[in-house]
């Protein structure tokens, strides 16, 4: 077992049974992606940061476990890249397919490794750099003075403690109820929803190792995928990563679906899916969870507060892809507290300036154009045959494989790619 894998009463740095301190420069609500970055970097630069999480560490989380070239950037500057992919499966492609059984492997640096062992490397990272993991206390609210937050109410079994600190970054993921408590939530309704589960099937190793990608009918508005995991397992899961919008004030709600539905049918109409369930073993159950996407439904911040990761809505759509834009996103939130003057200045009230939610808004309001270029691309889930007319004429031009692989890169604009100009590009590249 590596030290990766090991559980954290093994490592004495990851005992969380302590006493809670009473304040710290910055309280860190969830230990995921973008928690543990934001943590991370924050006490790297010298803050007194806390960390805590509902659960223990090492656990389970409901992903699809594929790291893509953001991911990859952002492990590289949290400077845990190397254990990461000494841990992970890599592989050299994502193969999209089509309805009609069509299929390119879009070439780009992308890897697989289950979050269990993902979030508590990174987890540990921030521990070793100097921040507080406590676990598991529950985020049941904030403290606030006037109109600024200066800490929080945490609850660990029947025990409930308030916590002050300068600022509270609120890294919850996509389940709104800490948004709701914290005042933070503008939309309860998930963007989309994902089941997935691991199949250990050794037969499959080497058969199976591009991060695949399905698109049909029966399973649209969404997609299924298989992305090969370390140890001869196998990620399988559906996506719907689309609602409906709003209208005439009425609230955005989900397209009524029955993911098991969709994931039977992905089994029945794609072959190795198919085999992969009926020669291997499923470790566990099948396991679903909401998805936040495009920047979307939560108040990014309020004074002493910040909101970030998934929790933000720090998922793409179209992709479902949401491990590296969260790491980003709680990389933007540390930076925009860092380079804020009064950061470093005891006794000044944090929560009493704006220019460290003025700066992170901005940073944001700068991805904001990628997020909306994805949710133009989601077309594809609602609309399938756009995949199998992509996949064709990919396989006859080497150009516009290049910009599918930008699309992964974000150096492409997946927008573009099934726009009608795009569509008219595609069936007459000539015009």
């Amino acid at each position: 077992m590596t030290s990766s894998q090991r559980p954290a009463r093994d490592n004495p740095q990851l005992m969380t049974n302590a006493d809670l301190p009473s304040s710290c420069d910055v309280l860190v609500v969830g230990a995921g992606p973008a928690g543990a970055a934001c943590a991370l970097w924050l006490a790297r630069a010298g803050a007194d940061v806390v960390l805590v999480d509902q659960h223990d560490f090492p656990r389970d989380k409901v992903c699809g476990d594929g790291l893509i070239p953001d991911a990859h950037h952002a492990l590289q500057r949290l400077g845990v890249y190397d254990e990461v992919m000494a841990a992970a499966q890599a592989s050299r492609h994502v193969a999209c397919i089509g309805p009609r059984g069509g299929r390119i492997d879009v070439p780009g640096r992308v890897a697989v490794l289950p979050r269990r062992v993902l979030d508590d490397i990174v987890c540990r990272a921030a521990v070793r750099a100097g921040a507080k993991l406590r676990t598991p206390w529950r985020f049941e609210g904030t403290v606030d003075e006037g109109d600024a937050v200066v800490g929080a109410r945490l609850k660990q079994g029947e025990t409930l403690r308030e916590m002050r600190a300068r600022w509270v970054v609120l890294a919850t993921g996509a389940v709104p109820q800490a948004l709701q408590a914290a005042d933070m939530c503008k939309r309860r309704t998930p963007s989309g929803i994902a089941l997935r589960g691991y199949v250990k099937n050794d037969a499959m190793v080497g058969r199976i190792k591009a991060l695949e990608v399905v698109w049909h009918k029966r399973l649209s508005p969404g997609y299924g995928w298989i992305f090969p995991a370390p140890g001869g397992r196998f990620n399988i899961g559906v996506g719907i990563a689309h609602s409906h919008p709003a209208r005439d004030g009425e609230p955005a709600r989900m397209k009524d679906v029955n993911l098991r539905d969709v994931f039977k049918a992905f089994c029945d109409h794609y072959e190795p899916a198919r085999e992969l369930m009926r020669t291997g073993t499923l470790e566990g159950d099948l396991k679903g969870a909401p998805l936040r996407c495009s920047l979307a439904g939560a108040r990014l911040s309020r004074p002493g507060l910040l909101v970030t990761g998934e929790a933000a809505g720090s998922t793409y759509s179209f992709t479902g892809e949401g491990i590296g834009k969260a790491y980003e996103t709680g990389l933007l939130a540390a930076e925009s507290l860092v380079d804020w003057p009064g950061f470093a200045q005891s006794g000044v009230p944090a929560g009493s300036l704006g220019e460290a939610r003025t700066r992170y808004e901005a940073a944001l309001a700068a991805l904001q154009p990628r997020f909306d270029l994805y949710e133009r691309a989601n077309r594809v889930n609602a609309h399938p045959w756009l995949a199998d007319l992509l996949i064709w004429r990919a396989q006859k031009s080497a150009r516009l494989l290049r910009r599918m692989a930008g699309v992964l890169e974000e150096t492409s604009n997946p927008g573009n790619l099934v726009s009608a100009r795009g569509i008219l590009r595609v069936l007459f590249p000539g015009g």
